[in-house]
């Protein structure tokens, strides 16, 4: 699997599970609430695949940074302040984790890996590397695998809001779980092991984490329990987070693996979604 959240294939969703029948999702037509902050998100809308910014309603869309020829970039993720945004790219021709302040500006590449967060306290950022979840102090660059030795198949860490513990998924035979581990490192705890669950999230308040089971999204207990599922609608609902508040979650949905993929919210106890955005394919999306 090459290193750029599955890239292409993740992008096309070959992998993903085929959509079960259902009832097809229709946004509300009523005035939305006034929402604020703003969303980050990967756009191919005008053509290859490149980090855009919109205001929290879905409005005022726009490319954050200019891209690179033959390159793409996904996996946008706000620090906690708002100020800056990592994301995945293959700009020159590898792979790697980069920073850009959130107005826009040039790219900093930071290191190898994917898939990277930052951490509360916007200290550390986890990434995925080689199959494995990798804890990098910003200031320093020291690095700690936090994921045991012979873990591979891991993805998509995120942090508790407390920074403690990292949430991640885990490919064995062909299905993925969700796992708890010490952000320090340790033993990590199965969380949940059906549906093929993973990218995982947490709530603010840190009581939930939302994640995907490649066709639907759902939320969970930090503690496993009071598990339910927040979409059922027909077509694929992936790449959940909760909102700035926890009381909405942003998705995209795909009417089939190929797209294309617009973004959503919907409440966190689940109930009518409303459309963000379209035009092209909209995925990855985080809420500031």
């Amino acid at each position: 699997m090459i290193a750029l959240r599955r890239y292409v294939s993740a992008i096309a969703l070959a992998a993903a599970c085929a959509a079960p029948a259902g009832p097809q999702l229709k946004a509300t037509a009523t005035r939305p609430a006034r929402r604020l902050g703003k969303i980050v998100f990967s756009s191919d809308r005008g053509g290859p695949w490149r980090i855009w910014v919109m205001k929290a309603d879905g409005s005022g869309a726009r490319p954050l940074l200019d891209g690179e020829k033959g390159a793409a970039d996904v996996d946008p993720s706000f620090d906690p302040e708002g100020t800056k945004v990592l994301f995945t790219s293959t700009r020159g021709g590898k792979p790697g984790v980069w920073s850009v302040a959130a107005g826009g500006g040039k790219p900093v590449r930071i290191c190898d890996g994917d898939q990277a967060e930052w951490s509360p306290d916007g200290k550390r950022i986890a990434l995925r590397r080689g199959g494995r979840i990798v804890a990098r102090d910003v200031a320093s660059g020291a690095e700690k695998t936090v994921t045991p030795d012979g873990w591979t198949g891991c993805s998509g860490p995120a942090w508790s809001p407390d920074g403690k513990t990292v949430a991640f998924a885990r490919r064995q035979k062909g299905a993925n779980a969700i796992w708890l581990v010490a952000s320090g490192g340790g033993t990590p705890k199965l969380l949940y092991d059906k549906k093929g669950a993973c990218e995982p999230h947490f709530s603010p308040d840190g009581k939930r984490i939302v994640y995907e089971t490649e066709t639907h999204v759902w939320s969970i207990g930090a503690d496993g329990k009071a598990n339910r599922m927040v979409t059922w609608y027909g077509g694929l609902q992936r790449y959940p987070r909760f909102g700035p508040r926890g009381q909405s979650i942003i998705f995209c949905q795909g009417a089939s693996p190929k797209g294309p993929w617009e973004l959503y919210v919907v409440p966190a106890a689940g109930g009518t979604p409303r459309k963000l955005s379209e035009d092209g394919s909209d995925m990855y999306p985080h809420w500031r």
